[in-house]
């Protein structure tokens, strides 16, 4: 059985992929990664990640560094379950650079809008504290939900009313 990753096996995982990775490129944190990075979280567990395209001798090496840490990695991403925000890239905070590969915090409006979508108790508390910590404004989290709304229709699983519903509630409960 894997483990559960805290912050060091994490910075261990960063380490090892800038080591066996020779291609220059990107790797965004989503999700747990961040949390357990920024401190509001002990651990996660999995290691999501969303890789620049062009690092498939990265996905190769993944297999050999989940073993060698035990820990779980995913390929995940906002993307997969909302559409992309416009700029997420330059709205992703640099991490660290280890060898070739420069990671990221996977844009936080990306991260807060995908995770009021899927309503985990869990996700909830991370919204939370993403506003608490300054890491998003829920005045721009509604009109990023805005500049999206229209592409909803390319997510068949996801109730745009019920969405919006759920971010206006979100907003209206971090500005009291």
């Amino acid at each position: 059985m894997r483990q559960l990753t805290d912050a060091a096996r994490l910075r261990e995982f960063m380490r090892l992929v800038g080591r066996r990775t020779r291609a220059a490129g990107r790797v965004h944190l989503v999700g747990g990664a961040c949390a357990v990075l920024l401190d509001w979280r002990s651990t996660t567990i999995d290691i999501d990640i969303d890789l620049d395209p062009g690092l498939d001798a990265l996905l190769r090496e993944i297999p050999a560094i989940k073993e060698d840490l035990q820990v779980n990695v995913e390929l995940a991403s906002p993307a997969h379950f909302i559409p992309e925000l416009p700029g997420w890239r330059d709205r992703s905070p640099f991490v660290i650079r280890e060898g070739t590969i420069d990671f990221h915090h996977y844009d936080f409006y990306s991260q807060a809008l995908s995770k009021i979508e899927r309503a985990h108790a869990r996700d909830v508390a991370d919204v939370r504290e993403m506003a608490a910590r300054g890491l998003i404004d829920p005045a721009r989290l509604s009109g990023f939900f805005d500049l999206i709304e229209a592409d909803l229709y390319r997510y068949p699983a996801l109730d745009a009313a019920s969405f919006r519903s759920a971010v206006e509630r979100t907003v209206q409960e971090m500005t009291r």
